[in-house]
């Protein structure tokens, strides 16, 4: 996952040098972002390729254009035909009924998103580490494997207003967690599939835990919850 644990210099021009940050690394691809200062204005941009060197001169090559073309805007590059994440707010609108999203093979868009909200939150590598230990149980960005554990995490950070300490953050809302606690309080309902689908189609409209979003998923595991608490022991009964 995005790790900015290398940095360098490297000349392009005579009066102009880069620096390039290593943002993403695995066993599939690199993410590098090579920076420099034209005229007092910071321009970067973003390459990925299966290696390194690779990944280095795409963003040289993007880099190069943008000073060819002084007049263009943006000072990151985005190499994703993936719209932008929308800002999130405190309470996700519920998602259409649909198919699960396929995961997108650039993540880099996502990647240089968490860099900036790190940035915001003046989180360095130690402190991200405490967050992701309490959130996802590892302390390494790089071990974010699932696209959408990467969305939670960027999401949880949008939310956050800093100062702020990782031990004291609110966490992301993680969908496998969600899933795997609504089977056990399904199980401990001993309702089979015919009686959760009603009880979808009943309270969300739906037929299928899928056709959920994060937050009606939540409101499910709750209101099954409820139902434990309400249901008679084996005593009383």
């Amino acid at each position: 996952m995005p790790l900015q644990a290398e940095k360098g210099i490297r000349n392009m021009r005579a009066d102009l040098a880069t620096q390039v940050d290593l943002l993403h690394a695995d066993g599939q691809r690199v993410v590098v972002r090579v920076s420099c200062s034209s005229g007092g204005v910071l321009i970067s941009a973003l390459g990925e390729a299966p290696g390194a060197e690779q990944a280095e001169d795409r963003a040289l090559a993007r880099l190069q254009q943008r000073l060819a073309n002084p007049t263009a805007p943006a000072p990151v590059q985005k190499i994703s035909s993936q719209p932008s994440l929308a800002p999130v707010a405190v309470e996700p609108a519920p998602e259409p009924a649909s198919e699960p999203t396929p995961e997108p093979e650039d993540w880099s868009e996502e990647l240089t998103a968490v860099e900036m909200e790190l940035q915001r939150l003046n989180w360095d590598r130690s402190k991200e580490g405490q967050y992701l230990q309490r959130a996802f149980g590892h302390s390494s960005r790089s071990r974010l494997v699932r696209y959408g554990d990467l969305v939670a995490y960027l999401k949880a950070l949008r939310i956050l207003e800093p100062p702020l300490e990782p031990t004291a953050a609110a966490l992301p809302l993680l969908r496998p967690a969600l899933l795997k606690t609504s089977d056990e309080l399904l199980g401990q309902l001993a309702w089979g599939a015919e009686e959760g689908r009603a009880f979808l189609i009943e309270h969300f409209s739906q037929t299928t835990r899928q056709q959920l979003s994060d937050a009606q998923l939540q409101e499910f595991n709750q209101s099954l919850q409820q139902l434990l608490l309400n249901a008679p022991s084996p005593q009383t009964a």
